[in-house]
Order: C-alpha cells, then sequence, then structure tokens
C-alpha cells in the first residue's frame, strides 16, 4: 500500500453573503464537509472578507470569502473543486499550493493576523519610479517646441503636403 503525504493547500471559498449571514454555521459545514469527502485535514478556516462582487453570479452582488488552509492528496483536488461545483451554497473556489509561500505569512493567515500594510508599501518601488516620470515630462515637452522652430520642416499633424515629403523629413529628424 502507497503512503502519499499530505501537503497544505491554501482554498479560498466564495459564498452568497446572504446566505452566510442567516446561517454562518451551517456554510461553514458546508465546506467542512466538501474537505472531509476529500479526506483533507482543515488546519484553518475563518471569514476573509464581504465584497462588492465584479459580476453578478447566479443574480447575487455580494459575496463572502472563507479563507481556509487544508492538507490534503494532490489528486483529491479536482474532487474539491467538483464538490463545489455540485454545491448550492459555495458558488467559487481557489485552491492554491503553498510551497512557494513564505511561512510566515501561512502562519499570520492560519492565526488571523492582518498583513503589514505599511511595511510593505514601504519597501515597494513606486516612489524611485515617481521621480523617473517628472524628469521625463520636460525632455517630451521639449520635443514638440523643436520641430516648430525649424521652418524649413513641416508640421507633424500637416495635411496638405504628399505623404513623400513627410517620409523624406523624418530621417533628418532622427539625427537631431
Amino acid at each position: 500500500m502507497e503512503t502519499v503525504a499530505k501537503r497544505l493547500y491554501e482554498g479560498m471559498f466564495l459564498v452568497d453573503s446572504a446566505q452566510a449571514a442567516a446561517d454562518w454555521e451551517g456554510t461553514l459545514s458546508v465546506i467542512e464537509t466538501i474537505l472531509k469527502r476529500a479526506d483533507a485535514e482543515v488546519v484553518s478556516m475563518q471569514k476573509w472578507q464581504e465584497r462588492k462582487l465584479a459580476y453578478d453570479i447566479d443574480h447575487k452582488t455580494r459575496g463572502t470569502y472563507i479563507l481556509s488552509y487544508f492538507k490534503a492528496d494532490g489528486p483529491r483536488i479536482a474532487g474539491i473543486e467538483k464538490d463545489v461545483l455540485l454545491s448550492e451554497k459555495v458558488m467559487r473556489v481557489l485552491v492554491l499550493g503553498t510551497e512557494k509561500r513564505p511561512a510566515e505569512m501561512i502562519e499570520r493567515d492560519i492565526k488571523g493576523e492582518p498583513a503589514e500594510r505599511p511595511a510593505e508599501a514601504a519597501a515597494s518601488p513606486a516612489p524611485a519610479e515617481k521621480p523617473k516620470d517628472t524628469s521625463a515630462k520636460p525632455a517630451r515637452d521639449a520635443e514638440p517646441e523643436q520641430p516648430a522652430e525649424t521652418p524649413s520642416e513641416p508640421a507633424a499633424g500637416s495635411t496638405s503636403e504628399p505623404e513623400s515629403e513627410v517620409v523624406a523629413t523624418e530621417p533628418e529628424k532622427a539625427p537631431e
């Protein structure tokens, strides 16, 4: 008999917000039943967020996301996804492997701790890119002025001259 080591997976289940509010324990038990049918060991299960959906799903505009960590055999994941398709309470599911996620992030999610947003925002490269954008703007403004100063070259939007002349003047602009 072959023994397969169970791996840790992250599952994001989407349920109708109205049904979740009316029967929270029943909603959790449906998800637990789906996971137990796949012989999965539930490590953590908690409400993640309630949000307006980007598009209607079965005429529903709001959804509640439930974040779950569980250990299961890889081939059993397809069974979980199939059970969600057949379920009337769970609208969608996304199951991901956790091998590439840092262990600290997984532990924070399992404990229910919020992610450190200020540290992530300070480490992002966005502030370094802003000076590049502002230095690039004067150069763009200067380019249109140069063709306007030379009266021998036609304007870029000019339609009175044939296209062959416009093509002939473009190589002269390149060396400048």
